[in-house]
């Protein structure tokens, strides 16, 4: 059986020996550009039941992730829980402010109060994005049962005391990330590739 990383390497969505730059504005020499997998659609199905069967054994009312690739990862997770456990399981979604918080909109809040809730979410460096996600549930009154990421990058810091939730993962690719000062590609004066990540970004805010 194919592994997420199989997976995501058929798709071209594995991206190594350049110069990248991540969400969380670190530096890395591999990239994982999910956006790659996502449509195909038969994979992101198939994504979506291995996050199912992963965590079908918890009971879960509700699949959230972080918008915008967790949109995408939520629904086919509900989806695929729906059909494991013979009973809907919703799947929505959060979105980013301008402050780069991670709120819900559009009254799914109230999907959320007193319900057992899943987060998902495709990579995770620092993991900020998907506790965020974890605290909005809390403050609408959900209970977290679970984070589930399709390709942790960061298994020393990203688990269950960083959530305070049970932790699950697909798959792991430890990808080291640097800080602009201490990164080798830099120093060699390797181009940033701005085709993907933040990379077209980082090179506008140094002009």
């Amino acid at each position: 059986m194919a592994t997420i990383i199989d997976m995501l390497k058929e798709t071209g969505a594995i991206l190594t020996n350049d110069h990248f730059v991540l969400t969380s504005g670190k530096h890395a020499s591999i990239y994982i550009n999910k956006d790659a997998m996502y449509p195909h659609t038969e994979k992101a199905s198939a994504v979506g039941k291995m996050f199912a069967e992963q965590v079908r054994d918890i009971t879960i009312d509700v699949v959230v992730g972080p918008a915008l690739g967790g949109i995408i990862l939520s629904q086919w997770m509900a989806y695929h829980l729906t059909q494991l456990k013979g009973q809907e399981v919703l799947g929505v979604y959060t979105e980013k402010t301008p402050e780069k918080n991670q709120v819900f909109t559009r009254g799914y809040d109230k999907l959320i109060a007193g319900k057992k809730v899943i987060v998902v979410e495709d990579l995770t460096s620092t993991g900020g994005s998907a506790k965020k996600v974890v605290e909005s549930v809390r403050t609408a009154g959900g209970e977290v049962v679970g984070v589930a990421v399709m390709v942790n990058r960061n298994p020393e810091e990203v688990n269950a005391d960083y959530f305070g939730a049970p932790f699950f993962a697909l798959g792991e690719l430890k990808v080291e990330a640097y800080e602009e000062a201490d990164c080798p590609m830099c120093a060699a004066d390797t181009p940033v590739n701005t085709a993907v990540g933040h990379g077209k970004k980082y090179m506008e805010a140094k002009k």
